[in-house]
C-alpha cells in the first residue's frame, strides 16, 4: 500500500460520495465565478473542488458504525463494523440481531453479498444496484463510485450562503459523463474548515434525488472527519437514515484477509 491512496468512502459508509475527510481551507490568491468575474481572495471553483478530493486522501479506515433508518413511522436500527483501504476495497459485518452475519464485500470495483440464511454470496450488478441497500437511503450504486469529484465533474462556483450559522462555499456539479447517476450536484463546504456541510444530487431533468447533511465532525490528526451525518432519499416517501460512527481509525495497516472472499464466507 502506498501513502496517499484515495479512499472515497463507497461502502465503507454505504456513502460513496459522503464519507469525506476534510483539511482547513486556506485563501487562495483570486477566482473566476460562473459571470466570467474575478475576485480577490476567493477560491476558485477547481481548486475548491480539488481540496474537497484531496482531504479524502488517507491509506486506511476502520470503524465501528450504525444506521438508523426512519421509514414511514418505522424506526430499524443496524449496527455494523466496516474496514477499508485504496479506493477498491471494503468490507462491512452487520451485527444486530435481525442482520447478524450479513456481509458486504467489495473488491475490485465489485460488490459482493454474503446471507447468512441462504448461505450463499451474491454479486450485486445491472438493475439491483439501484435498490436501496440493507433499507436505506442509500442505493448499491451509492457504494461503487471510485473516481474523485475533480474527475466526474465540472465545478462552478455558485457563491456563499450561511448554514445553521456557518458561512459556506457553493459548488455547483455537472457531471462529465451522461452515465453518472446524479447528472448534477450542489454542495455547500465551510469557509474555515472545509467541512461539507450540506449536498444535493439531481437528476437531468433537475429533480432532486437525495439530501446529504452533516449533524457533527471530529477532529482526527488534521481532518475534520464527519461521524454523524443524514441522508434522504426524496423518492421514498417519509424517508431518512442516519449513520453514527465511533472508534475511527485512519491510515492503519489492514491485512489483506479481510478483503478476501474466504473472510466473506466465515
Amino acid at each position: 500500500m502506498t501513502k496517499g491512496t484515495q479512499v472515497r468512502g463507497g461502502l465503507v459508509l454505504f456513502a460513496a460520495l459522503l464519507v469525506t475527510s476534510f483539511l482547513p481551507t486556506p485563501g487562495i490568491a483570486q477566482a473566476q465565478d460562473s459571470s466570467g468575474g474575478v475576485h480577490p481572495g476567493v477560491p476558485s471553483a477547481v481548486e475548491l473542488l480539488a481540496r474537497v478530493d484531496a482531504n479524502e486522501v488517507y491509506d486506511s479506515i476502520t470503524y465501528e458504525g450504525e444506521m438508523v433508518i426512519e421509514y414511514q413511522g418505522k424506526r430499524f436500527l443496524k449496527v455494523f463494523k466496516a474496514a477499508g483501504r485504496g479506493n477498491t476495497d471494503s468490507f462491512v459485518e452487520f451485527l444486530n440481531p435481525e442482520d447478524r452475519g450479513t456481509r458486504y464485500l467489495k473488491k475490485e470495483g465489485r460488490l459482493y453479498v454474503y446471507s447468512p440464511d441462504t448461505e450463499s454470496i451474491m454479486l450485486i450488478s445491472g438493475h439491483l444496484l439501484k435498490e436501496s441497500m440493507m433499507g436505506s437511503d442509500l442505493s448499491y450504486e451509492d457504494t461503487i463510485d471510485n473516481d474523485t469529484l475533480s474527475a466526474r465533474y465540472t465545478p462552478v462556483l455558485a457563491g456563499s450562503e450561511e448554514v445553521k450559522g456557518r458561512r459556506s462555499w457553493v459548488l455547483e456539479l455537472t457531471a462529465r459523463k451522461r452515465t453518472e447517476s446524479y447528472p448534477k450536484r450542489k454542495l455547500w463546504i465551510d469557509a474555515g474548515t472545509g467541512e461539507l456541510l450540506r449536498m444535493e444530487m439531481y437528476a437531468l431533468s433537475g429533480a432532486k434525488l437525495k439530501e446529504y447533511e452533516l449533524i457533527r465532525s471530529e477532529r482526527i490528526g488534521n481532518r475534520y472527519f464527519p461521524v454523524e451525518f443524514v441522508m434522504r432519499d426524496l423518492l421514498r416517501k417519509d424517508s431518512r437514515t442516519f449513520f453514527r460512527m465511533r472508534n475511527v481509525v485512519l491510515d492503519a495497516r489492514i491485512p489483506d484477509s479481510v478483503f478476501s472472499m474466504r473472510n466473506l464466507r466465515k
